[in-house]
C-alpha cells in the first residue's frame, strides 16, 4: 500500500481503530504472535504518549514490502510541547503515561526500525517499522519516505508514488490524478504503474509512456525523477503541478515542470539534468502541500529517516483540502 491509512488520536477510544488495522496489515503480511504483539505494544505507547503529552495528534499506518519480505510502519505525529530531556525520555523502561514497560526506549527496542525528531514547544514525529522476519542490510542503496494521504472523506488517494531500481540508480515518480476518488487514484496509480513495468526508461520516455497508458483515464499530473548514483545527477521530468526540489547545503533548487495533464495534453516531454550534491535530499510533492516550507527551519532534521522528513512537512504544510503526496529520497552514503 503506497499510501497510509490515517487515525487520528483524540481519545483513548481512537487507538482501537487503530489497532485493529494495524493487525489486518500484520495478519496480511505473515507476522508471527509474537512479532505482532510487539507491533501493538509499540503503537499502543505511541497513542498513549500523544494523548498524554500533546493531547491530540495523529497515526499514519501503511504495509512495506522488500525483497518478499513484508513489514508495517507507524508514524506518530503531534504538534504538542515536544520533548526537552531526550536522553531520558529514550531511556528504555521508562514510560511517560503509566504503561507496563513501555517508553520511547522501550518502543525503539521493540521495533526494527526506530527514529524520532522533536522540537522543545514543536511537537513530536516517531517512525517505527516491524518486519515479518530478519530482514538484511541493503548496503549501499538508497533511503526513501513519503506520506500519501487521501483527501477528508475519500477512501482512496488520488495521489500515488512509486520507486524503481535501474542500473544507474533508482527512478522516483509521484503522480496526483485530477480531482479526487477511485477516478483519480485509477489514473495515479495507472502512471506508476509504467514505471514498474519500464523502470530502466529515461524520465522523457517514461512522460511519454505514461501518456499513452493514461488516455482512456482522468489524467493526472505527474513528474519523474530519475537520479543517477554515479554521477550524481537527477534528470527530472514532469507535466503539471508536482514540485520537486534538491535540499542540501544552501538554498533548495526547485526543478522544473511543464504545463499539462499526462493522458490528455502535453505540448513537449522535455527534461532537464541536475547536480545532486553529496548527502543532498529529493523531495517531491503534489500541490496539496503548500510550497513555502524551508528545512533550515527544522535544525537536524535532514539527517532524520526520509519518511520523518515526510511527515514534518505533511504536518506542518499540507492545504487540508485536497490529496497529499510528500516523498523524500537520500542516497546511501
Amino acid at each position: 500500500m503506497r499510501w497510509q491509512a490515517q487515525f487520528p488520536i483524540a481519545d483513548p477510544s481512537h487507538v482501537a481503530q487503530a489497532r485493529t488495522a494495524l493487525g489486518s496489515l500484520m495478519h496480511d503480511g505473515g507476522f508471527d504472535e509474537t512479532r505482532a504483539g510487539r507491533g501493538n505494544l509499540v503503537l499502543t505507547e505511541a497513542a498513549t504518549n500523544i494523548l498524554k503529552h500533546a493531547g491530540e495528534g495523529s497515526l499514519l499506518i501503511r504495509s512495506l514490502a522488500s525483497e518478499g519480505l513484508k513489514g508495517v510502519e507507524v508514524l506518530a505525529l503531534d504538534s504538542g510541547p515536544g520533548i526537552r530531556d531526550w536522553a531520558h525520555s529514550s531511556a528504555d523502561g521508562v514510560s511517560s503515561s503509566g504503561t507496563q514497560g513501555t517508553g520511547l526506549g522501550a518502543m525503539r527496542r521493540l521495533s526494527d526500525e526506530f527514529d524520532a525528531y522533536s522540537r522543545d514547544r514543536k511537537g513530536t514525529i516517531v517512525r517505527m517499522a516491524m518486519w515479518s522476519g530478519a530482514r538484511k542490510e541493503e548496503s549501499g542503496s538508497c533511503n526513501v519516505g513519503a506520506v500519501c494521504i487521501p483527501m477528508k472523506g475519500e477512501e482512496v488517494c488520488g495521489d500515488s508514488w512509486g520507486i524503481a531500481s535501474h542500473p544507474e540508480g533508482v527512478t522516483l515518480v509521484v503522480a496526483d490524478g485530477l480531482g479526487h476518488g477511485l477516478q483519480a487514484h485509477d489514473a495515479s496509480e495507472a502512471a506508476i504503474e509504467v514505471l514498474m513495468k519500464y523502470p530502466a526508461d529515461s524520465a522523457t520516455r517514461l512522460l511519454d509512456t505514461a501518456h499513452a497508458a493514461l488516455r482512456s483515464t482522468r489524467g493526472a499530473a505527474m513528474a519523474v525523477a530519475r537520479c543517477d548514483f554515479a554521477k550524481r545527477e537527477i534528470v527530472y521530468a514532469g507535466a503539471g503541478n508536482i514540485s520537486g526540489s534538491i535540499v542540501g547545503e544552501g538554498p533548495r533548487k526547485q526543478m522544473m515542470s511543464h504545463n499539462g495533464i499526462v493522458g490528455h495534453k502535453i505540448h513537449s516531454s522535455r527534461a532537464t539534468p541536475y547536480p545532486w550534491p553529496e548527502g543532498a535530499l529529493l523531495v517531491m510533492h503534489s500541490d496539496g502541500l503548500e510550497t513555502q516550507w524551508n528545512l533550515d527551519d527544522y535544525p537536524g532534521l535532514v539527517e532524520r529517516h526520509p519518511a520523518l522528513i515526510a511527515a514534518v512537512l505533511y504536518r506542518d504544510f499540507t492545504r487540508g483540502r485536497d490529496d497529499v503526496t510528500v516523498a523524500v529520497l537520500r542516497a546511501g552514503r
